[in-house]
């Protein structure tokens, strides 16, 4: 059985839910870990006061018994604290009593570079927040919860992800990313960045060229492609190579005692739909967060009349919050890979069939 995720939620509404099916039986899981990664994407310079108000915890309710997977779906669940606060507006089921607190009046100010006019369209929605609520970043918390635990599987066979950020606002380094940070807050404006995510450890043969769909490059790039406000995905040195002559754009192969290995890694470990068995290379470009405070130009849906968009709270960056979800998002892609490769309804049978497939091809990561 493959790896496979369903989340539900809503930003605030009661809770985030995440069930995933597929895990061997036998792992044992570190809620410390999974709380960490939870933390870990709400930190961050730039992010909104809302971070203060959630401090995301797990919660599971079915899969696991004593620390450990039962080789059934494991259900998580993220509460959202500021759900107290929208009790009548998120309801559910049809509220009772009068309206109060917040949510109680119908959105039709959709903002630019959201889906809140497109999906009100699709849907035929007359209120936004039918939309917004679904659409937002909010939701990712419970995928990193998820992306945390497959990084436990892939622990199990010596895989590890890691997500960092590469610049924001045109900016690398810290000082200089955090003054444009704070020149965009004190002008009301956003800003976008560049994260990268490395995998290492990752033996060659993950993936498939034999048909579209199971090509590993192509399910890693909509794994990033997927998170919200990621507007461009570069595997290896990516655009650099299609300036590049072939000569230039290729990893020549090499052997010795430990087996074949490249001296290079323009590729990003990536060839063909598979892994190749070198480093896993991606970034991820974002860009700036739409909702800003100093509204953009819209229509009111209700009325036709131009109009100023919704101001909700919003950060003024969240690059850093993108290099954790992204490394959940291929952590997760990387997870499902191995499990399609490897099997095994235990961990003892994954690990044993991971272990056989090294020895055969004759590899060990470097």
């Amino acid at each position: 059985m493959t790896l496979s995720l369903v989340t539900a939620g809503e930003s605030h509404g009661p809770a985030l839910v995440a069930i995933l099916s597929g895990l061997p039986a036998g792992l044992e899981l570190d809620r410390d870990a999974i709380e960490a990664d939870l933390r870990r994407r709400q930190q961050g310079y730039g992010r909104s006061p809302r971070q203060q108000i959630e401090q995301d915890e797990i919660e599971v309710l079915a899969g696991l018994r004593q620390g450990k997977t039962l080789g059934t779906p494991l259900a998580l669940v993220i509460r959202n604290r500021d759900h107290s606060h929208w009790t009548w507006g998120m309801s559910p089921w049809a509220p009772e009593g009068e309206p109060e607190g917040k949510g109680t009046t119908p959105v039709t100010l959709p903002r630019p570079g959201h889906a809140d006019l497109s999906g009100l369209l699709k849907h035929g929605f007359d209120d936004v927040r039918n939309v917004l609520e679904r659409a937002s970043a909010r939701h990712t918390a419970v995928f990193v919860a998820a992306g945390s635990v497959a990084k436990q599987l892939l622990c199990e066979i010596g895989i590890e992800v890691v997500g960092s950020v590469l610049e924001i606002g045109g900016e690398a380094g810290e000082d200089a990313m955090h003054a444009a940070i704070d020149k965009a807050r004190k002008e009301k404006d956003t800003l976008g960045g560049i994260v990268e995510v490395r995998a290492r450890g990752v033996p060659p043969g993950l993936g498939s060229y034999a048909d579209k769909s199971d090509r590993l490059d192509g399910r890693l790039a909509q794994a990033l492609a997927g998170i919200q406000a990621v507007k461009g995905v570069e595997m290896g040195e990516g655009f650099a190579l299609a300036r590049a002559p072939g000569s230039e754009a290729q990893d020549e192969i090499f052997r010795d005692e430990r087996g074949y290995y490249r001296e290079t890694n323009r590729a990003g470990g990536l060839e063909g739909g598979l892994t190749n068995g070198e480093e896993i290379v991606l970034h991820a470009a974002m860009k700036p967060i739409p909702t800003l405070m100093k509204p953009l130009r819209s229509v009111d849906v209700a009325s036709g009349e131009p109009a100023e968009a919704l101001v909700e709270r919003s950060d003024t960056t969240a690059v850093e919050a993108l290099a954790v979800i992204a490394e959940a998002a291929i952590a997760f892609e990387l997870a499902k890979a191995a499990k399609e490769k490897f099997g095994g309804d235990a961990l003892e049978d994954f690990v044993a069939s991971y272990r056989a497939y090294v020895e055969r091809i004759y590899w060990s990561p470097r």
